[in-house]
């Protein structure tokens, strides 16, 4: 839904500027500009010194645009982060076998992923999150390996335990998952 709605924002958005810019250009060009349009010819200006002045007297006009320009600016700004943060996938088509699916809510999947990697041997915290379709889900995972621990093993029994439990309890072909691996800081061993 949000996607829609996002697309047919940038749309309209879009398109508005196209006919927006592309009219200024036709009228600065030369071509003759209806009697409603803002500009008379190509010499005009976007804002007369009249115009401009018009509101200087009244001392609630510059403070009104600030705030109306700091609105638009914070919106368009929470619009970006909505875009470009990754989603999170909120149900997963689970396969019944009887020609039905049913839905599992993602952040429920995501609980038990994580909990049993945060029970694997040698890992010291889990954190997973699903992305993708609900029929394709994928999986990101950051996992935090203790001291001591093989990277290799730890990759391992996280596909082949955590995320094979995952895949098969979900009913899914694959669950691709990009994993990404850290180390615990720890202070430097005294050898005495």
């Amino acid at each position: 839904m949000l996607r829609m709605v996002n697309r047919v924002l940038m749309g309209i958005i879009g398109l508005a500027l196209v006919v927006l810019g592309g009219s200024v250009l036709a009228v600065g060009l030369g071509a003759d500009s209806p009697s409603w349009w803002i500009h008379d010819g190509r010499h005009d200006v976007l804002l007369s010194d009249t115009e401009r002045a018009r509101w200087r007297d009244h001392g609630w006009w510059w403070p009104a645009v600030i705030a109306a320009l700091a609105v638009l600016v914070l919106l368009a700004l929470w619009w970006l982060a909505a875009v470009l943060r990754r989603r999170r996938l909120a149900e997963v088509l689970v396969d019944t076998g009887d020609g039905e699916g049913a839905l599992l809510r993602g952040r429920a999947l995501e609980g038990v992923l994580t909990a049993e990697a945060a029970q694997l041997d040698g890992v010291a915290q889990a954190q997973v999150q699903l992305t993708g379709r609900r029929g394709t889900p994928e999986a990101r995972v950051r996992l935090l390996l203790e001291p001591h621990v093989d990277p290799g093993h730890a990759l391992h029994l996280l596909t082949a335990e955590a995320l094979a439990h995952a895949r098969d309890s979900a009913g899914l072909a694959a669950l691709p998952a990009e994993v990404r691996l850290r180390g615990v800081k720890h202070g430097a061993e005294r050898v005495g």
